[in-house]
């Protein structure tokens, strides 16, 4: 009888130690799931010259962190520190420069799906982040791919459906009205879509046309305010320049290209600092290169463009009055903005040689492709390369400060932290990638 009080004992103390073990280890021992946390992954650039799109003084020996999709370090190399917890993917770029991506604030893109990723992809090849499309847009596509980040593109914005006087014959897309409560109801309309801007045509198509009276264009202003909307203006005409200035318009699609503007003028856009004139130069007319479009461009359409590429005095005289009216307005301090006007891809960079051509800097201009055409579509996560925007950025082998045409020299492009494919969607343009 003993013997089995004894053994009871012992399997009781047995019993007892081997749960208080259980307790004291699972109380020591590191929760599972912080035994399998990965360490984050990030990428450091480094050794670049970094200009920021700001027109502070570029970064030498600069170094910058992408985590995801976002910038999480700016600075110079020295300055730099990897978390503990990260694992770095290093970048050299030394030798190069770093610039933002571009922002398009005027194209026309592709009616389709197919034609505007194509589009889209094609600006982001040269280096464009964002591309707004300006007034033909008809239908949910827009606003559906809007919506959407598409691999190796840009970033897509959207006017809807644009605002003029009737113009028959020549298109059907944007709003036709002719009366103010026609003008307000379609930027009601534009409002509940939450297009990013409203575009208007003030233009009578060299007489072929009515355009928009100041009843009317005050009216589509002043209803586009009240719905939280800002406006921007296609334009030809000195004086309809001023009318929309005094009616409170927020944006110039284009510069004045009538006449040489005049003291009034000036004093009217300075009345209106926030305004933001986008310039889309008409073409400069002179003869050029064009061999550096040879990796988008099937031969025999490059060879179509450069035939065309000529001396034109018409189209010369034509671009000095614009450029003249450029450089006062930015001479005087006037915000530029940055707007090509088409869906090419490559024109972003001829469009800044021909904004330098007018005597604005390199540095100017560049700020212009950037931050002003950021803040003008309201992209708050784009236009300068600062913490906690999107890493949207172009590796260049040459300074753009230095000569303007050196942003034509891409090494890479970076959009959201990702590498676009240039070598992939260059085969699949020229052919090179056909068997």
């Amino acid at each position: 009888m003993q013997r089995v009080k004894i053994k009871s004992w012992l399997a009781v103390h047995t019993a007892v130690c081997i749960l208080l073990s259980f307790f004291i280890n699972t109380a020591c021992s590191t929760p599972t799931n912080e035994q399998t946390t990965p360490r984050k992954t990030v990428t450091v650039f480094e050794g670049a010259r970094l200009i920021m799109g700001d027109g502070s003084v570029p970064i030498e020996n600069a170094a910058f962190v992408v985590e995801d999709t976002h910038l999480t370090q700016v600075g110079s190399i020295d300055d730099i520190e990897i978390p503990d917890n990260s694992i770095a993917i290093r970048v050299d770029l030394t030798g190069r420069t770093v610039m933002p991506a571009i922002i398009d604030t005027h194209t026309h893109l592709g009616d389709t799906r197919e034609a505007l990723i194509e589009d889209l992809q094609r600006k982001a090849y040269y280096g464009v982040g964002v591309s707004m499309s300006l007034g033909h847009d008809s239908g949910e596509l827009s606003f559906q791919i809007r919506e959407e980040l598409i691999h190796n593109a840009a970033r897509y914005r959207t006017a809807g459906r644009g605002i003029t006087a009737p113009e028959p014959g020549r298109s059907e897309i944007p709003y036709w009205i002719t009366k103010p409560e026609e003008g307000r109801q379609a930027v009601q309309e534009l409002a509940i879509q939450n297009v990013d801007l409203v575009k208007i045509w003030v233009d009578d198509r060299n007489g072929m046309y009515d355009k928009l009276t100041p009843e009317l264009y005050g009216a589509v202003i002043d209803e586009a305010h009240q719905q939280g909307l800002r406006v921007t203006a296609h334009i030809e005409y000195l004086e309809d320049a001023k009318g929309l200035l005094r009616a409170g318009v927020d944006a110039f699609a284009h510069g004045i290209r009538d006449k040489d503007i005049d003291d009034e003028l000036v004093a009217l856009f300075k009345e209106h600092p926030n305004v933001v004139l986008v310039p889309n130069l008409n073409n400069r007319g002179v003869a050029s290169d064009l061999s550096w479009l040879s990796e988008t461009i099937m031969p025999e359409e490059l060879q179509q463009f450069q035939d065309a590429a000529i001396d034109r005095p018409e189209a010369q005289q034509r671009f000095a009055i614009q450029a003249r009216n450029l450089a006062r307005l930015s001479t005087e301090g006037i915000k530029i903005g940055f707007g090509t006007d088409g869906n090419a891809g490559w024109t972003p960079h001829v469009e800044m040689a021909d904004m330098v051509a007018t005597g604005m800097t390199p540095a100017q201009v560049i700020v212009a492709a950037t931050k002003n055409s950021a803040e003008l579509l309201g992209v708050t996560d784009a236009g300068t390369l600062t913490v906690g925007n999107s890493a949207d950025f172009i590796v260049l082998e040459a300074n753009p400060l230095d000569d303007i045409i050196n942003t034509r020299r891409i090494v890479d492009v970076y959009l959201r932290g990702a590498r676009v494919d240039r070598e992939a969607l260059s085969a699949a343009w020229t052919g090179q990638g056909l068997e």
